[in-house]
């Protein structure tokens, strides 16, 4: 399963660098657009900082106070997008803005922004209702007087499933993709990119492989890849600026609404449900170090900490109620004399042809929300044409509910599971849910559940494995599975889905092993305990 051909001497017409959301949108494009197509990640697609970020499909409210509203507008119009492509992963959420008498934002003002946020993103939803707004009232500070806004916008979980899917239509489309593999440097002749060295993480092995084009999807890793190939840039690309999050159980009385605040300094926060618990963030903080190491500091903890205290003081919120924070470096453009609040959210492309490198091109910035804008406008900048689909109606989310509730019923019946298993196929796999509830029939070890605290089973992750990329098993269930994600998740619980994965893809002793401490090292350096 998973077998990774050589590509020692193989000619591509792009290599994409990079298998963050961005570079796997990029790649998918260029398959699509029939050009042969190579799409290579250091670690695991969607291991970065996709997998560490606030979750959100947002047009950016807060842009209407930098007057971008062209960015306000290119966002929300993505986001209606992906609600109507990709409704089991992306779902509206109800926002509730809460601002105190101290803020600087005018009630007025807000208002007037709120209204023109919703003619230009439409309704989403039709039960958003005055319950949710009522609950976060009871449980704000008494001492301040509050005034609470609600506004539509949308959430998705699991952005690590969008990669997914996103990566296995890029396979359909003929995208060639490798993980676990790094570019250890563009090769360069004549002033044009003409391929780059690669080293298979997995066996240790270098490769060299020819493209006329190659793309630095890289993220904050951008200038790195730069520096690695000799190509100097005037000034770096990309000034990184880290996000931390923290995640907590769910409080009573908690809303089922996102909350948008202010924190003691005024800057925006969120607090979302997620993955039945809460998730606070985001920091904003300058991190030139190198990415892979980001980690949330203790000043940001207690920032976040205490800026939720402030919001609600009845909960007496402390450290030790957060179970796990993590964090994540935004590639944001390197602007060394702005706040990074200011810094715009909007990506550009780097060619590279003054610096000797032509045919290369650098992506800087971008968000979830637009990654797949950002990929049309990468083939622009390449001169490449690429498939663009008419925005269409939103189907309301009561028929999206009804919609997913008769696939996982005929998902039920094709895999002979229950229908609580059937739906979570459904809600994490769409498509291919069918597929997968197949090989549920296929064979009794495919049907157990991962772990006692779970309806996911076992043919999920062979699927992972077999049709999604997975090299390992912490690739499988932190990003194409994501149960190791959840609130219940221990070393037993590891233990259990190993045992059970490794029964059906039939791995001795020594991978079961080598499984079981991978992942768990691997969840424990993204998820961070507060000591």
């Amino acid at each position: 399963m998973n077998s990774r051909p050589p590509l020692d001497g193989e000619r591509f017409d792009v290599l994409v660098i990079g298998g963050g959301i961005n570079g796997v949108a990029i790649a998918r494009e260029c398959a699509r657009s029939g050009r042969r197509t190579l799409l290579v990640e250091q670690h695991d697609f969607a291991a970065g900082t996709t997998s560490r970020s606030t979750r959100m499909i947002h047009g950016g409210l807060r842009y209407l106070e930098q007057f971008d509203i062209g960015q306000v507008r290119e966002s929300l119009r993505e986001r209606q997008c992906l609600l109507r492509d990709y409704p089991h992963l992306v779902r509206p959420l109800e926002f509730l803005l809460a601002l105190d008498e101290d803020s600087r934002r005018s009630a007025l003002a807000v208002r007037a922004g709120l209204w023109l946020y919703r003619q230009m993103g439409g309704r989403l939803q039709n039960n958003a209702n005055g319950k949710q707004q009522a609950q976060l009232e009871q449980l704000l500070d008494a001492g301040h007087r509050f005034s609470v806004f609600s506004f539509e916008d949308a959430q998705c979980e699991f952005p690590e499933r969008l990669v997914a899917e996103w990566l296995v239509e890029a396979i359909e489309a003929g995208c060639v993709t490798r993980n676990h593999t790094q570019v250890l440097a563009v090769k360069l002749r004549d002033g044009r990119a003409q391929g780059a060295l690669l080293r298979d993480q997995l066996n240790g092995q270098e490769e060299r492989v020819e493209a006329p084009v190659i793309i630095n999807s890289t993220g904050p890793w951008v200038d790195h890849i730069c520096h690695s190939s000799g190509i100097q840039t005037a000034k770096p690309m990309v000034g990184g600026v880290r996000g931390s999050h923290l995640v907590l159980p769910k409080f009573a009385g908690a809303p089922q609404a996102a909350v948008y605040t202010e924190a003691v300094d005024g800057r925006p926060i969120f607090v979302i449900p997620w993955n039945e618990q809460i998730l606070v963030g985001t920091t904003e903080v300058r991190d030139e170090n190198d990415p892979a190491q980001a980690r949330p500091s203790a000043s940001e903890i207690d920032y976040l900490i205490g800026s939720l205290q402030r919001l609600f003081p009845a909960l007496h919120v402390s450290r030790s109620d957060v179970r796990c924070a993590f964090a994540g470096v935004r590639p944001l453009p390197y602007s060394p004399p702005t706040e990074p609040c200011s810094i715009s959210r909007r990506h550009s492309f780097h060619d590279h042809t003054a610096e000797g490198a032509a045919g290369m091109v650098s992506v800087i910035g971008g968000k979830l929300t637009t990654a797949g804008r950002l990929a049309q406008d990468c083939m622009a900048e390449l001169g490449i044409s690429s498939k663009k689909l008419a925005i269409t109606t939103v189907v309301p989310e009561a028929e999206v509910v009804g919609l997913l509730s008769r696939c996982a019923a005929n998902v039920a019946v094709a895999g002979g599971t229950n229908k609580e298993t059937a739906r979570g196929i459904v809600e994490w796999f769409g498509k291919r849910s069918l597929a997968i509830a197949r090989r549920a029939r296929s064979s009794a070890e495919m049907r157990p559940a991962l772990c006692p605290h779970t309806t996911h089973i076992v043919a999920e992750v062979v699927d992972a494995f077999e049709n999604q990329c997975a090299a390992t098993l912490a690739d499988a269930l932190l990003r194409r599975v994501p149960v190791a994600l959840g609130a219940c998740w221990s070393s037993q619980c590891s233990r259990d889905a190993t045992k059970a994965v490794a029964t059906a893809m039939g791995w001795d002793e020594r991978r079961t092993r080598t499984e079981i401490e991978t992942l768990d090292a691997e969840r424990e350096d993204f998820l961070q305990r507060l000591t």
